[in-house]
């Protein structure tokens, strides 16, 4: 195994398997590598600028935020992540800031959704994926705005489950809720559900 082999299996070794061309070209590697490595069948490539150990399971959501960075898991895909809702999600939903350009993303069978500048970063948290791996998703208050929001979309029966999941929680944040129903201008909406719930 030559050096360059070595730098790139420690880099899989502490990314659950997983290297991107970014990481492989910050630490001083040829990207040439990376084919090497594909064509001895050590690694496979998954999408564009992202490979992973043949063993990997594919962690589509972690692949999804590598390719659209810009993108935060959102709204029923946010829900489920939560565990919120027993629904798997048939297709991802993300959303990026206002004046993203969504044409690649509705592409890859992702519901995309836009929020203003000055929404966008507003509970943005970091979880694991299914598949153990670092990915962007809205905290559970930020979720609830959002849904409540588009309300006419989602399914209502998935809102009152989710409502009343969260007033049973023991680290619900009310106040944070409130807070960002007014940003989202939700917040009377927000506040009927937990007049009726709490």
């Amino acid at each position: 195994m030559t050096n360059n082999e070595a730098k790139i299996q420690n880099i899989l070794k502490v990314n659950n398997g997983i290297v991107t061309t970014t990481q492989v070209t910050d630490a001083g590697i040829p990207r040439r590598c990376l084919g090497d490595m594909v064509a001895s069948g050590r690694i496979y490539r998954v999408a564009r600028g992202i490979y992973a150990l043949t063993e990997v399971w594919e962690d589509e959501m972690f692949f999804m935020q590598y390719r659209f960075a810009k993108g935060i898991f959102s709204h029923e895909t946010a829900l489920y992540l939560h565990g919120m809702t027993d629904r798997t999600p048939a297709h991802y939903t993300m959303t990026f800031p206002f004046g993203y350009n969504t044409g690649v993303v509705k592409k890859q069978g992702i519901i995309a959704k836009l929020s203003t500048i000055d929404t966008y970063d507003l509970g943005i948290i970091v979880m694991s994926s299914p598949g153990g791996n670092p990915i962007k998703v809205y905290d559970i208050e930020r979720t609830l705005c959002d849904i409540v929001k588009a309300r006419h979309r989602a399914d209502i029966q998935v809102i009152n489950q989710a409502m009343k999941t969260y007033t049973g929680l023991k680290e619900k944040d009310i106040a944070k809720l409130m807070n960002y129903a007014e940003l989202i201008g939700v917040k009377p909406k927000v506040l009927k559900y937990m007049e009726v719930l709490l």
